[in-house]
């Protein structure tokens, strides 16, 4: 669990942790230079928990992702769940994810759907996968074991129904700061390259909507649902940032992996970097980007890495 300020929620979500009906084995709390009583809240929970609390205080303010990256670093069980500090979880959400793991050895990690409340828990009459529009079609796919084809293009899980198995730290750490997807989207990306993901349908998590969150569900639905053109102009330093870091993804997966990375796994990523490489190398002169675009359009990477195209369109034309 990452904290910050969040004495107004994380008492509700402490007791929720303790109330597993599968007790975790640790609780690894990182507080990040929180100004209110925070930590005098997780303090008094942890000298009366059933299971180890370990509390640590940041040097300075690491910010959500550097947090979460040190929380997963110290953590020393064999399964890992992420924990917001303003959520509230389902009984049986632990002893469920770990049955999900057990039963498929081949999955790197699990996570379930969430309701959508709001800052008094009450229901909004949603659930988070209609959401991030985790549908029957992305649901197949991840049983097909095609979880990267979907995750590669947007991000469908959300950090506090994750479990994932310690093994993948050595993958997913450290975590990127500059990359498109936060923590989460990171770490579901990273091993759904070399691992299978497994999903629970159930709703095993209160999501908490608030105003002091940094990403909830309607932040993160209205990004999915944002149309090409309203996207932010983006210039030929930026498309080559992108092909960098795809490269850097892939010299990790390259590295953790090695000859065992799956073909398709490394076909989109050269994909996906060949594309942003082409965007940011166009010719200043129009006509002669012309043959370029036509061949990004043809391999459809404009449809698949870019928005389509408007994104052919700006190419040639801007």
């Amino acid at each position: 669990m990452c904290t910050y300020n969040g004495a107004l929620y994380v008492q509700e979500q402490l007791k929720s942790i303790a109330a597993q009906t599968r007790m975790p084995d640790e609780l690894v709390i990182c507080d990040d230079r929180s100004s209110d009583n925070t930590l005098e809240i997780i303090e008094s929970f942890a000298t009366n928990a059933a299971f180890p609390v370990r509390i640590y205080i940041n040097d300075k303010n690491l910010g959500s992702t550097k947090n979460f990256e040190k929380a997963v670093e110290l953590c020393d069980g064999e399964l890992i769940a992420l924990s917001d500090q303003d959520d509230v979880w389902h009984p049986e959400k632990l002893l469920r994810s770990e049955a999900a793991l057990s039963l498929q050895p081949g999955a790197g990690m699990v996570f379930t759907d969430a309701d959508i409340v709001d800052e008094n828990m009450r229901s909004l009459n949603l659930r988070l996968w209609e959401c991030v529009s985790f549908g029957n079609k992305e649901q197949k796919l991840f049983t097909a074991g095609k979880a990267f084809n979907v995750l590669f293009a947007r991000n469908v899980v959300t950090g506090t129904t994750m479990t994932f198995r310690s093994e993948f730290k050595p993958l997913i750490l450290p975590v990127p700061t500059d990359f498109s997807v936060i923590h989460d989207g990171w770490i579901a990306l990273m091993i759904s390259a070399v691992a299978g993901i497994a999903f629970i349908p159930e709703r095993a998590v209160k999501y908490r909507q608030h105003s002091g969150q940094q990403v909830g569900a309607f932040r993160s639905a209205a990004k999915a649902g944002t149309p090409s053109t309203a996207m932010p102009q983006l210039t030929q330093v930026d498309y080559l940032a992108e092909a960098n870091r795809v490269k850097m993804m892939h010299e990790r997966l390259t590295a953790y992996a090695g000859n065992h990375l799956r073909k398709d796994v490394g076909a989109q990523l050269h994909a996906k970097m060949t594309h942003f490489n082409v965007r940011a190398r166009m010719p200043n002169r129009k006509y002669l980007r012309i043959p370029f675009v036509l061949k990004e359009l043809s391999a459809f990477r404009y449809h698949l890495y870019s928005n389509g195209m408007y994104s052919a369109a700006r190419d040639l034309l801007g």
